[in-house]
């Protein structure tokens, strides 16, 4: 079965534009191409209305701002199709779940964001559609993300299966430290569940999103955009831009050569050198027929020719059958 969560270069890239378009379509657009152009496997964005996200009176500032970032429908199903135009999967977190019914053909995975980790409602809507999730873990306690990963499964027999669900280990606030990365959480997460786990970048720059790679991560989420200069929405500051992509996407070629395999082995490139560098039983200076082998006149030296060194006290107590010379081969035959 195909792995939902491998990607074009290892872990699955996640360039997420979000807000960042800041409700300018054209501006949506010149992203997206440059996004598609830094070759990662999804282009993401952040679907919503601000009246069904945020209450207008408990929270009007944060309403408004909402609304000063939307985008049509028709402006984001050609967004949809440019990516998939251009051969670059389309991905939403779908804050509207009303927006569904009409973006669902072009979503083949459903990212939930930290602030809907808690919100049961909303999840069980989207596991109904039986498509893989990613779940975010920003703003979370353990036990916050094991309700959420248990309602999930109790919804849907299919989200057991770890081509269905995944876990991003996040931070959210922008930007943060190194020392809020938290990258061990991955293991935790890991350990918890048994389920594929990733990471969802708000540093700046792409030192974490690389370590994380190292650190096993199968899915990597970060921000998009085409310059962080002159910026002043706070997305931008935690943004890769194309070209940190591309370079970014190289330095993951180099961690997975490095990562190889998990089989333990003598490889082609240590050839004769499993010989060379290991040690033998040799005789520590001349001996006679019938002289004892002891730990006295033994001793293993480098090659491994003749009696293998892990054989050393079964050597010793034998008896020589014939002359042997200092630092001459051993075999089995010549021993009693």
């Amino acid at each position: 079965m195909t792995n939902t969560w491998k990607g074009k270069h290892g872990p699955l890239l996640i360039a997420e534009i979000g807000g960042n378009h800041e409700g300018n379509f054209e501006y949506a657009l010149k992203l997206t191409k440059l996004a598609i152009e830094a070759n990662v496997d999804f282009v993401k964005f952040q679907l919503y209305s601000g009246d069904s996200l945020v209450s207008k009176l408990e929270s009007p500032t944060r309403n408004k701002h909402f609304k000063k970032f939307e985008l049509s429908k028709e402006n984001y199903l050609e967004l949809a199709l440019l990516c998939e135009k251009n051969g670059t999967r389309f991905m939403a977190s779908v804050w509207n779940p009303d927006y569904v019914s009409w973006i669902d053909e072009h979503n083949s995975i459903y990212k939930i964001g930290s602030g809907d980790l808690t919100a049961y409602p909303v999840l069980k809507q989207f596991t109904k559609l039986k498509k893989p999730i990613i779940l975010s873990t920003g703003l979370s306690t353990f036990d916050d993300v094991v309700g959420a990963v248990n309602f999930i499964q109790e919804q849907e027999e299919i989200y057991k299966d770890p081509n269905y669900l995944s876990i991003l280990q996040c931070t959210s606030m922008y930007p943060i430290p190194y020392s809020d990365a938290n990258l061990n959480v991955m293991d935790s997460l890991n350990n918890l569940f048994g389920l594929p786990v990733g990471y969802s970048d708000h540093t700046e720059g792409k030192k974490a999103l690389v370590t994380a790679v190292a650190k096993g991560a199968k899915i990597l989420e970060f921000h998009f955009t085409d310059s962080r200069e002159n910026k002043t929405f706070r997305d931008h500051m935690v943004s890769l831009t194309r070209d940190e992509v591309l370079e970014m996407i190289e330095e993951i070629k180099e961690i997975e050569e490095l990562i190889g395999s998990k089989i333990k082995k003598p490889l082609p490139v240590e050839g004769e050198h499993v010989t060379t560098f290991r040690r033998a039983v040799y005789p520590l200076k001349n001996l006679k027929k019938g002289t004892l082998l002891t730990e006295s006149n033994l001793t293993v030296l480098r090659p491994n020719h003749g009696i293998d060194a892990r054989e050393y006290y079964n050597v010793i107590g034998k008896k020589l059958k014939v002359d042997v010379k200092e630092h001459q081969k051993l075999s089995w035959d010549i021993l009693e």
